[in-house]
């Protein structure tokens, strides 16, 4: 089995998503006036395995449920198609899932050591959205998948590193991650458009599934639109600097994914708004933490 393979297998060109959330998390506590090199560099790495480990085990539950052989594959969703092509086998996705999940583990601990128990019921969660989440909450319904995306990818790593670097708790610095869950919930939402019917004979439950396109439509844009709207009453209101308003360049890239969203009929149309999707969902986060930089060395 080739390296280059096995790093296929991890989507890394979706594992840039963890970095950006560190950064986020290490921007806010710059802005307090705390930052760790080395935390900062552990917590990039810890959660890259992580995200590695969350997309080799999603790819080895899809290919046992038969979902892989009737998804409709796109550049943004339906896996990284090397089981079914016969280029690795199932056993050795799960293998390296399992491998990456508990090289992670170590950083964990080490944090929770240095840095307090308080670190120890976010980890805790995370682990759980890390190996249960294709198996178990995607059977849950209720938006249950999609919160566990945007707490697990999202909310909690920003606000996790920003707690890894001042060690202590802040309303404004949760407020700064909650944007991040709104955005990873879509990530997700938005790529279950075109994998609804082959989901569906694994009984999940996603929000495509249970209540329709035009509904799963309105629940993206109004998350979009709520993400826009958060950023602009923190900073109105003095929970975030002003120049988080940054963010609010993405706006045309914004619009086209809602459009996509809420226009979706078949999965070849959706795939520019997937594109804008992922592009929404990083620079958004980018921005706002290069606005929480800005500020810092503005003082």
């Amino acid at each position: 089995m080739s390296v280059k393979l096995l790093f296929l297998e991890t989507r890394p060109q979706f594992l840039i998503l963890s970095p950006i959330l560190v950064f986020l998390g290490m921007s806010v506590a710059l802005y307090g006036g705390h930052f760790d090199l080395t935390a900062f560099l552990l917590a990039i790495v810890g959660l890259v395995l992580l995200h590695a480990s969350v997309d080799c085990l999603n790819d080895y539950s899809d290919f046992n449920t038969g979902i892989d052989l009737k998804v409709n594959r796109t550049p943004f969703s339906g896996g990284s198609g090397l089981i079914p092509s016969g280029a690795i086998t199932p056993k050795t996705a799960l293998w390296l899932g399992l491998i990456t999940f508990f090289l992670a583990v170590p950083i964990g601990i080490y944090f929770v050591a240095t840095r307090g128990l308080y670190l120890l019921p976010i980890f805790v969660v995370g682990a759980v959205f890390v190996l249960w989440y294709t198996t178990h909450l995607t059977k849950i319904g209720g938006g249950a998948a999609e919160i566990a995306a945007g707490l697990g990818l999202g909310t909690l790593p920003v606000f996790g590193t920003y707690l890894i670097m001042a060690g202590k708790f802040s309303w404004p610095a949760l407020y700064a991650a909650v944007p991040s869950g709104f955005l990873v919930f879509n990530l997700l939402h938005l790529n279950e458009f075109p994998d609804a019917d082959a989901d569906r004979t694994a009984n999940r439950r996603t929000i495509p599934i249970l209540y329709g396109h035009r509904v799963a439509g309105i629940v993206y844009t109004t998350l979009i639109i709520l993400t826009y709207l958060w950023v602009v009453v923190g900073a109105i209101t003095h929970l975030m600097p002003v120049w988080c308003l940054l963010c609010l360049l993405t706006l045309p890239i914004g619009i086209k994914a809602m459009r996509g969203s809420l226009t979706f009929k078949s999965f070849q149309e959706l795939i520019p708004a997937q594109g804008a999707n992922v592009m929404i969902v990083l620079l958004i986060q980018l921005l706002i933490g290069v606005g929480y930089l800005i500020a810092y060395f503005a003082r």
